[in-house]
């Protein structure tokens, strides 16, 4: 079993069109996983057998008329980390709010892992990364800023306030696999700024490349899938997801006294009303019933 993330900025007309195609080729090949599909492209993660994955990427490849082969980020895995198959439309394949933002006329240079750490170490390098803050909390580069975003739709605000302070210092950037902060350099550059990089396949694919020597990273990494955050060996980490708010929990969170799972965590036990909590318990009722009847069906068989 295998796991491949991809991504492509590209002009692409018909995209419902395209959606429809998609999923008929997945699901005759018993894929299971989510792609985005927009006018400015696609990305997602699939999984299922190695065979499949390159069939149906060939068959993008051939779709889109893509002249090279498709890259993708491969991992193995024991068990698919998705449960059904999704290809859905949406106005961008990552949102940053600024669909006047075209990659695929523009990003920043592309760096491997040894000019990356070169970068990083630069002093008068800014490394910035572009992921959510919940996302750094569980692990970053050393020296790395935050921009404080929940969401990437946040980052233009973060990045128009760091021009309007300079637009001389060079940028590294960075993020999961490569798609938020290619987009991110592009909208760099319409900034003003000159000097912009990011790492190629982002944080999994330097994780993956790099010895134990010469890796620079800190912590985990979190995974937009069931694994929730990876290590530096890209095994499943230490982490668990929060029912009610999807944050990631490590051990000391779960030892808190806000923690119940399925219901609250010490990120998100102040942010929802009474009605909400009760919802979250009653399902958490349902679901240990559930577990006691050996069963996954959550509430009375019909």
């Amino acid at each position: 079993m295998k796991v491949v993330s991809l991504y492509r900025f590209l002009n692409l007309e018909a995209p419902e069109k395209f959606r429809d195609e998609l999923k008929q080729r997945c699901d005759k090949e018993g894929l299971l996983g989510t792609m985005l599909v927009a006018t400015e492209g696609f990305n997602g993660s699939l999984s299922g057998p190695e065979d499949s994955l390159r069939r149906v990427m060939d068959w993008i490849r051939k779709r889109l008329d893509i002249s090279e082969e498709l890259d993708g980020r491969w991992n193995d895995v024991d068990v698919a980390p998705f449960r059904k198959m999704r290809v859905k439309l949406k106005n961008e394949i990552v949102t940053l709010g600024r669909p006047d933002i075209l990659p695929h006329k523009g990003t920043g240079e592309h760096v491997d892992a040894a000019r990356w750490n070169e970068l990083i170490a630069d002093p008068d390098v800014l490394v910035i990364d572009t992921r959510n803050h919940y996302e750094i909390e569980v692990g970053t580069f050393p020296g790395a800023i935050d921009p404080g975003n929940d969401s990437f739709r946040e980052f233009p605000e973060f990045a128009k306030e760091l021009a309007d302070q300079s637009t001389d210092k060079p940028l590294a950037m960075f993020c999961t696999g490569g798609i938020r902060c290619e987009k991110a350099t592009a909208l760099m550059l319409d900034l003003g700024f000159k000097d912009v990089y990011h790492l190629q396949g982002g944080i999994l694919n330097y994780l993956s490349e790099v010895g134990d020597d010469d890796n620079r990273w800190q912590g985990e990494c979190f995974v937009f899938d069931t694994r929730v955050a990876v290590d530096r060996d890209l095994a499943e980490g230490g982490y668990v997801q929060c029912h009610a708010c999807r944050r990631p929990l490590s051990a000391a969170d779960m030892e808190s006294p806000d923690y119940r799972e399925g219901v609250s965590c010490p990120k998100c036990v102040n942010e929802a009303d009474a009605d909400r909590l009760a919802r979250l318990e009653e399902r958490r009722k349902q679901v240990a019933l559930a577990a006691e009847r050996g069963d996954t069906h959550i509430g009375p068989k019909t």
